[in-house]
């Protein structure tokens, strides 16, 4: 039995939330905060009566150390789930440190102002020695190796889809299937239609951010950066079928190339119609998708937080959804002197997600895995002290827990591969 506080009411919390009530028998005890509290009530009431997880709410500024320090305080959970925003990692593992709390993310930390010069010295410094140009990078949570340690506290990192899921498929293959993994191509193809011209699966501002960007690959110990969706390939994903699929920058290269010895080369391709990228391309080309306030009638407005307003809200797509998801790993290697390829992935089904939890797949194939990942820490199915990436542990119980809890995984040991 454990006690868990989480930050956030997102669609990727409410579905996180929705599995740990399902899962009393680990989750006896939770709280929902965010700066919404209206958000955690509704999410209350309609859950209790459904679980024996007793679920109690409150408000919290998840960018306020002291204020999250005296919510963690005054409930002391075995554990906190971090679903707030990316930007607000770093203040979430302050306020875990100042209260001796295990701390759980799915995405890694970025800021929310590219232009605060403060950020913008340590960004440059990396990306002439790193040698890629993303926003988010592991480097400010990694910097807590130490602390954590010290305080025999465990920051378990990225337990969401990609990272996440594709980070335990990546530790699954090696644990099983090869003696060396030499290349892992990252595959995340969302197959579903919202019938909206123009919406993002998940916030928009990380999204647009994200998708905008340059790309980049890991490739014989280095970064190879890209231009912003340069390098296309055409994939048939099972139950799905043939899309267009490009490459981007994704965290989950950067822990993989430190994790997985003598791995040659990592790539990640996400889908991407073409409707979508010329909204997008015509919003940034007007500058819809600058992080950089300017004034308005009088009042100063950051653009891609105005477009947030305008699109629609992730979480309500659910029911309006239809299609499959497709996330995996092929992997490349050797297994016993021969050269072998394996392909491990997910296929889930926008509609039976919105079912069962009112979601669609992509704040389920998040959510799913966020709770696992809680669930692996409050159980102490993964122990350690110190900041953790998903692939650093033994991934068969959580391998297991994934077709236990919605998310059952496909090996196929002879897929097509990209070229």
């Amino acid at each position: 039995m454990s006690r868990l506080l989480i930050i956030g009411c997102g669609g990727v919390a409410s579905v996180a939330i929705h599995k740990c009530c399902q899962n009393s028998a680990v989750f006896d005890d939770i709280v929902i905060a965010s700066r919404t509290k209206s958000k955690c009530d509704a999410l209350k009431e309609k859950l209790e009566g459904t679980t024996a997880t007793k679920i109690s709410t409150a408000r919290v500024d998840a960018d306020n150390v002291d204020e999250l320090v005296a919510l963690i305080e005054g409930y002391r959970p075995d554990a906190v789930l971090n679903l707030a925003l990316p930007y607000q990692d770093l203040t979430v593992m302050d306020a875990c440190l100042k209260t001796g709390a295990h701390y759980i993310d799915t995405a890694n930390y970025e800021p929310e102002d590219t232009d605060d010069p403060a950020w913008r010295a340590v960004y440059e410094k990396r990306c002439r020695e790193a040698g890629f140009t993303a926003y988010f990078d592991y480097s400010w949570q990694w910097a807590y190796q130490e602390k954590f340690k010290e305080a025999g506290i465990m920051a378990l990192l990225g337990t969401g889809f990609d990272p996440g899921v594709t980070s335990v498929f990546s530790a699954y293959a090696l644990k099983h299937y090869f003696d060396e993994i030499h290349t892992i191509d990252i595959l995340d193809c969302n197959g579903g239609d919202h019938g909206y011209p123009f919406a993002t699966n998940f916030n928009p501002e990380i999204n647009l951010r994200e998708v905008s960007a340059n790309g980049s690959y890991w490739e014989n110990g280095h970064w190879v950066e890209t231009k912003p969706m340069e390098i296309k390939r055409v994939y048939n994903f099972p139950q799905v079928g043939e899309k267009d699929m490009y490459l981007l920058h994704h965290e989950e290269i950067e822990s993989l190339a430190k994790n997985i010895p003598g791995v040659k080369r990592i790539r990640f391709f996400m889908t991407f119609g073409q409707s979508y990228l010329t909204h997008m391309k015509c919003l940034e080309n007007v500058g819809m998708l600058s992080t950089s306030p300017v004034m308005f009638n009088g009042q100063e407005i950051v653009p891609i937080q105005f477009l947030k307003a305008l699109l629609p809200d992730p979480a309500s797509l659910g029911p309006r959804t239809v299609g499959k998801t497709n996330i995996g790993c092929i992997f490349t290697g050797v297994k016993d002197g021969k050269e072998k390829t394996v392909y491990i992935y997910n296929v889930c089904d926008h509609q039976e997600c919105y079912r069962e939890v009112g979601s669609q797949a992509v704040s389920y194939t998040t959510g799913v895995p966020a709770m696992i990942g809680a669930m692996m820490v409050v159980t102490g199915a993964w122990k350690g002290a110190g900041v953790f990436n998903v692939e650093e542990f033994d991934p068969d119980p959580y391998m297991e827990a994934l077709n236990r809890w919605g998310l059952p995984w496909v090996v196929d040991e002879n897929p097509q591969t990209v070229e």
